[in-house]
């Protein structure tokens, strides 16, 4: 059986640990099928709509601190030797724009997005998204969980025992 070549990925960026991660997991991914990678932050107008004036200047301080991130990890990716690779920021409902719009606009092969955060508002916020992404995308979706984490506590509970 031939595995799969993926084509066009995309990767979801938010500036949370899980998305740094994943991130990381796609660039690994991208080198290793040649793949053009599209880097992606959702900025959700939603939150902005609960504000009783819809501040202008404050949803463009967001997309400013935003754009700031992903060239970051623009770079990053250019300078781990991927040749085609795009950042991308888009508006409205991160569910929906993830899981349909993006990948249908890009031919989007496979979708790679950070695992559920730990507590349980975290749950709530990232892990619906991804949830949401795994269920009902069109394409592959890979989920990346984060083993860090444990060890990390692992860590330090020896680290507070000694």
């Amino acid at each position: 059986m031939m595995l799969k070549q993926y084509k066009h990925i995309q990767v979801a960026v938010d500036g949370s640990k899980e998305a740094k991660i994943a991130f990381a997991k796609a660039v690994e991914v991208a080198k290793r099928n040649k793949a053009e990678l599209e880097i992606v932050h959702v900025i959700d107008t939603r939150a902005f709509q609960d504000i009783s004036s819809f501040d202008s200047e404050m949803v463009e301080q967001v997309t400013k601190d935003v754009k700031e991130r992903i060239k970051g990890y623009y770079q990053e990716a250019k300078d781990a030797g991927i040749e085609n690779v795009n950042y991308n920021i888009e508006y409205g409902s991160p569910k929906n724009i993830l899981a349909h719009k993006f990948p249908e606009e890009h031919n989007i092969d496979l979708i790679i997005i950070g695992a559920t955060g730990l507590n349980a508002v975290e749950r709530i916020l990232i892990g619906s998204i991804t949830e949401y992404v795994t269920r009902t995308a069109d394409c592959d979706v890979l989920v990346i969980r984060e083993p860090a984490a444990q060890t990390e506590d692992i860590k330090n509970n020896k680290e507070n025992n000694k």
